[in-house]
């Protein structure tokens, strides 16, 4: 016999440490070839701390290695807004301790702390020289 009342639901756990409470985010990076491009994704469970140190750091690869191919742009803006918002959602989470048995890795340094970043600074320079360029010339 089944007993009554609602049922019974367990919090959902980080895939990585197995902390709860956890978000279900996805996680994306994107790489920009000459040629063709590449997009990964991480889905998963995450914890607020497994979780923003994923998005740290395939948002850094994003930034320095996204904008290298003709149609790497939009690919590299969905990925970069995809993960702005994973990461709202993360920090929503309370903070929690993980399970004594699984130990979790360190976040690492916020992404405008990562020199690698700054890479994305270059295709955004270019841009603005040749919109100036184009507008320059034509009045």
């Amino acid at each position: 016999m089944a007993p009554d009342g609602p049922p019974i639901t367990r919090p959902i756990s980080c895939k990585q440490c197995g902390a709860t409470p956890a978000a279900s985010v996805q996680i994306r990076s994107h790489l920009g070839l000459l040629l063709w491009m590449r997009c990964k994704a991480v889905d998963g469970p995450f914890c607020s701390h497994c979780g923003i140190a994923l998005i740290r750091v395939m948002t850094t690869k994003t930034l320095w290695q996204g904008w290298w191919g003709p149609l790497s742009l939009l690919a590299t803006l969905f990925a970069l807004h995809s993960n702005l918002d994973a990461y709202r959602d993360l920090r929503r989470l309370p903070r929690s301790a993980p399970p004594s048995a699984r130990a979790r890795s360190g976040m690492g340094k916020p992404v405008h702390r990562r020199p690698p970043a700054y890479v994305a600074l270059i295709p955004l320079c270019c841009a603005i020289w040749l919109l100036t360029s184009l507008i320059g010339s034509a009045s």
